[in-house]
């Protein structure tokens, strides 16, 4: 389990195919501080590590995960939100996430509102986001400030934007959803 909270940046130094499956290997200052099998959030996306060397660690994507999530998107020297799990007597900074990606957004609209950015995302899903509610964007803990069918937009500090990839996202890009447990299962009880 996670909170969105993000440690720490890595870069992307190789991407390698394993019959269908995708080795990422990132270099990251906690790299070295990782073990295998090990489960670590890459911009929201729940992967085990199974290789660990000096600056770097390695993880593999299998078809499923790579179809569902931006990771298909991914390239040699692209920065990525990391987060360990939460140690059992941790905090909870941010919300509960579980690094299982409902789905993926695109940003459609970046505005640069003089101390904070406000980033909109769309989706084609039926989940839904509520104002005021969670939301993890490529395994960052948000709030969301406005919420649209299928749309919604979020307020980005300036800490979260330098310490994240926020700093580099661009209209048009892919992200990883993950909404809040607690509104998907309400959401499905209300269907029954």
């Amino acid at each position: 389990m996670f909170t969105g909270i993000i440690e720490t940046l890595a870069t992307i130094e190789l991407i390698e195919q394993q019959q269908s499956n995708k080795v990422f290997t990132f270099n990251s200052f906690i790299s070295n501080q990782l073990k295998i099998d090990q489960s670590v959030a890459h911009n929201g996306v729940c992967l085990t590590v199974v290789n660990v060397r000096e600056n770097t660690h390695q993880v593999v994507a299998i078809q499923e995960t790579i179809d569902k999530t931006n990771l298909k998107e991914w390239k040699i020297g692209d920065l990525v939100n990391l987060e360990r799990c939460m140690p059992a007597n941790g905090r909870f900074d941010g919300h509960i996430v579980q690094g299982h990606v409902d789905v993926t957004a695109i940003c459609v609209d970046i505005i640069d509102q003089q101390g904070s950015w406000k980033y909109t995302f769309k989706y084609d899903s039926e989940h839904i986001t509520v104002e005021k509610g969670s939301i993890c964007v490529n395994g960052t803990s948000l709030t969301v400030v406005d919420s649209q069918n299928q749309m919604f937009s979020v307020a980005i500090i300036p800490y979260t934007y330098e310490n994240t990839v926020f700093k580099t996202m661009k209209i048009g890009d892919s992200v990883n959803l993950e909404f809040d447990i607690l509104g998907k299962y309400i959401a499905k009880l209300m269907k029954h």
